[in-house]
């Protein structure tokens, strides 16, 4: 639900502008409200999932979520649809990290990588088919279809987890909550959000954009300081002493980084030099959905078998290839001998990536404090994200591109490509570097 609802509504804003009469800067809030909840409390969503009951949080996620999702099905205007869709982010913020650590306090190693496949290629399949779905239910029904989908899969979920999954917690955690060190945590983070998504149009030099960095950069140097003050912190920091943990999230910040950079470019080249329309564009991506789907859970068993280090180390040099390969997406390029060859390389690499890096930071600490754990590794992953696409167009000379011309998109399409491909290289020197054999302790 949480992965869905951050693509499927794309394809329904022309429609809902026009029912609800809102103009292009509220169409924007209705997605990067979700963003900034979402992106901003993964963390706060985690810690409290370990402090109160993994299965709790996740089942009051579900519920705020599916709440939120019947209010955005009703919005009778556009501000109380931002409204539904930043508490949907709430929702999405416990459900996603809960979910991860709910594997990770029940899965004993071995079969822990093998489900992180699993929910990497379910994930990721809800992730892809979003604006196909979405697509579907505009032209068949209305727009607000797009939201009250959510109910039936709530309910299904809500019987699921009851039935099925017992609660866990971390039972050494006692004392008072950390509210100085959440409140510091989720508006540092909150903080650098807004400032990565308004960037692209308010442009790096506006006040309101150097303000919010400047502020999000003081909390989050501010935390670790709080931390170390704070008798029972919300994220103790010794974790980051740990070199499979801080290792495996320094990769995912890069990987993240260069994957949501080099889809966002990859649709943008595809559209504006080559003449794909939206859904062509989504259709040309199928080679990453698909392998995503099939590949993620014996990418699983390889981390399982072999350890996180040889997929860590071979998936994104792959992926760095593919990425090369994409500067040959220029005008006149037909699919078969341009962009199927990038993409279905840059997929496969991948699919060894994603589970196993995921697994990485999870295995790297105790059960206890998965829940921790996978919500550093969330924000880390929507923070890479977000940053690189922030950073690279603008490294790239291709900020303002939609005033390009093709042969300027293309140039600096092709430089945004290399850079990606030298993130992807760097993940897998990070993780040669700090990801150790299998077998390694997790204290080390």
């Amino acid at each position: 639900m949480a992965f869905l609802d951050s693509t499927v509504v794309n394809v329904a804003l022309p429609v809902l502008g026009e029912d609800l009469d809102v103009g292009f800067s509220a169409l924007q809030w209705v997605l990067n409200g979700y963003l900034l909840t979402l992106g901003s409390l993964l963390l706060l969503g985690g810690v409290l999932g370990d402090r109160y009951g993994r299965r709790l949080l996740y089942l009051l996620g579900l519920l705020l979520f599916t709440i939120a999702s019947v209010a955005a099905g009703l919005a009778p205007n556009g501000p109380a649809l931002i409204g539904a869709r930043i508490v949907q982010g709430v929702g999405a913020a416990m459900l996603v990290p809960g979910s991860l650590a709910i594997i990770g306090g029940l899965f004993p190693r071995g079969d822990r990588e093998k489900a992180i496949g699993v929910w990497a290629a379910m994930s990721g399949l809800t992730t892809a088919i979003g604006p196909f779905v979405g697509g579907w239910l505009v032209d068949a029904v209305s727009w607000r279809l797009v939201f009250f989908i959510n109910v039936p899969m709530a309910l299904a979920t809500l019987w699921l987890t009851l039935r099925y999954i017992p609660e866990n917690r971390d039972a050494t955690q006692t004392g008072s909550p950390d509210v100085l060190g959440a409140a510091t945590a989720t508006a540092g983070i909150g903080a650098l959000v807004v400032g990565f998504i308004e960037s692209p149009a308010r442009g790096w030099s506006s006040p309101f954009i150097v303000a919010a960095l400047s502020v999000g950069s003081l909390l989050l140097a501010a935390f670790p300081i709080i931390e170390r003050r704070i008798r029972h912190p919300m994220l103790p920091l010794e974790l980051f002493r740990i070199p499979r943990f801080s290792g495996a999230n320094a990769a995912t910040f890069v990987v993240y980084g260069a994957l949501n950079v080099s889809l966002f470019l990859i649709v943008l080249q595809l559209q504006r030099t080559l003449g794909y329309s939206a859904l062509d564009a989504g259709l040309a991506l199928m080679p990453i959905n698909l392998l995503l789907l099939a590949g993620s859970p014996l990418a699983g068993r390889i981390a399982a078998r072999c350890g996180h280090r040889l997929p860590l180390v071979v998936g994104p040099t792959i992926a760095a290839v593919g990425m090369a390969l994409a500067v040959r997406i220029v005008g006149g390029t037909s699919y078969v001998a341009g962009p199927f060859p990038s993409l279905l390389v840059f997929a496969i690499g991948l699919t060894l990536t994603v589970a196993p890096i995921t697994a990485a930071a999870l295995d790297a600490v105790d059960e206890r404090r998965s829940g921790v754990a996978s919500g550093v590794n969330n924000a880390v992953a929507r923070l890479g994200g977000l940053f690189a696409v922030a950073i690279v167009p603008l490294a790239a000379g291709i900020a303002g591109a939609s005033q390009l011309g093709p042969d300027e998109l293309t140039r600096g399409f092709q430089r945004s490509m290399w850079i990606g491909a030298a993130l992807l290289v760097s993940g897998a020197v990070i993780s040669a570097l700090t990801i150790g054999p299998r077998g390694a302790s997790t204290s080390e």
